[in-house]
């Protein structure tokens, strides 16, 4: 397996005939992205992969951020019992979800579209619980001080806790684009023309035995599709910051 990624990786710069095994003195092409690119519409999965991870990320921010102040900074009937919900949801895989889900969005008339992918994933325990953690470290002195300078709910959370918690956005940016750039099933399952298929779709069904085997052309495309995913690699370190840090303040209640 090790052996394996190389051989794949310079496959896309090879011609066909000698992609499947290693040459070093093999001459290099860039003709196989050439290919790669009119062959498949990656253009259109490209757009649609990007619209969708920017709106389940834009809706996911908000919910959370909303959600997440309410946990941290408001006893209300039923807190604990909403919470514990909350964190039920994390033990939730999204696959025993799938049918009721596609069934949800046929009531909506949402099958086969970008919003029907993103929909059952805009509302995020995870988003909730690391936001919640994060903002209950912030000192309350910060919110009474905002509060006598005149702030209201919302102007304290957009003025004290929004720019403190700028980290912990970062990391959950990081792993929401991360998962819903590369999340397969759910999108396989609701989507059916090329209109609406992201990268992760369009590139099986580009590979699959069907279309025609061309080694070189699929791993040209395949490191198209993940190229612009691992340019999010450098704020790794900055995602498990904020994730150990909500998990200790977690422990430490």
């Amino acid at each position: 397996m090790a052996v394996a990624a190389p051989l794949r990786v310079l496959g896309a710069f090879h011609a066909p005939e000698i992609a499947t095994h290693f040459d070093l003195f093999a001459p290099l092409t860039l003709s196989n992205f050439a290919k790669a690119w009119t062959y498949a519409p990656f253009p259109r999965h490209f757009v649609n992969t990007v619209i969708l991870v920017s709106m389940i990320l834009s809706v996911q921010l908000v919910l959370c951020t909303l959600a997440g102040y309410a946990f941290a900074r408001f006893e209300f009937f039923g807190h604990n019992f909403a919470f514990g919900l909350v964190l039920v949801q994390l033990m939730v895989m999204p696959e025993v979800l799938i049918v009721e889900n596609y069934r949800i969005m046929a009531r909506l008339g949402l099958v086969d579209t970008i919003l029907g992918i993103g929909l059952p994933y805009m509302a995020s325990a995870f988003g909730i619980f690391l936001l919640r953690q994060t903002f209950k470290t912030v000192p309350r002195e910060l919110e009474e001080a905002a509060r006598v300078e005149g702030c209201g709910f919302l102007g304290v959370l957009w003025r004290v806790y929004v720019p403190l918690a700028r980290p912990t956005y970062l990391a959950y940016g990081l792993v929401s684009v991360s998962y819903h750039w590369n999340n397969f099933l759910w999108p396989l399952v609701i989507t059916n023309s090329v209109e609406t298929r992201p990268l992760t779709v369009g590139l099986a069904i580009f590979g699959a035995p069907e279309s025609g085997v061309d080694w070189s052309v699929i791993s040209a495309g395949t490191i198209m599709a993940v190229g612009a995913a691992s340019r999010r690699v450098p704020a790794v370190p900055a995602a498990i910051h904020a994730v150990v840090h909500a998990g200790r303040h977690q422990v430490g209640e």
